[in-house]
């Protein structure tokens, strides 16, 4: 049997949480009903956010021009690290802790002045036509123009 040991691993799992509750247990005392109840419910409440926002994130990596599994893998990640915070236990709770602590997909953005979903990020300042500190004229545009009149059909 090639992968015994994940199969052993996973049914282990519960007995080493048990375990490491009771070992905690016996350490701080009864906080440790507290600290399962506070991490169950935040972990409720990941998933329950995630479950709304997996759709606009989505649909801003694809505005963007991001690739849109970046964004799908972000929102597993959330939705895996909710669930072993809603299961009962230190050792998932400290995997959902380091889920939740990898860089997401923000920092690979591309930057794009002219959409509104990037302006949290410095928009470049346009550089002067002309040199700075030289005595250059700025460069003019010639052309021709045509006023059309409002009252025509578009």
């Amino acid at each position: 049997m090639r992968f015994g040991w994940i199969v052993l691993l996973l049914l282990s799992f519960p007995v080493l949480e048990a375990v490491g509750i009771f070992w905690v247990a016996g350490i701080i005392g009864g906080w440790v009903l507290l600290w399962l109840l506070l991490a169950a419910i935040a972990g409720i409440l990941l998933v329950r956010v995630e479950r709304v926002a997996w759709g606009a994130r989505l649909l801003f990596a694809v505005q963007s021009g991001s690739h849109p599994l970046a964004s799908l893998f972000a929102s597993g990640r959330i939705l895996l690290a909710g669930g072993l915070l809603v299961f009962p236990g230190f050792i998932s709770d400290a995997i959902a802790l380091v889920l939740l602590l990898i860089p997401g997909t923000w920092g690979r953005r591309k930057l794009d002045p002219l959409r509104p979903a990037n302006d949290d990020i410095p928009s470049p300042q346009p550089s002067p036509p002309w040199g700075e500190g030289s005595n250059a004229m700025p460069k003019t545009i010639d052309g021709e123009f045509r006023r059309e009149s409002d009252d025509l059909p578009r």
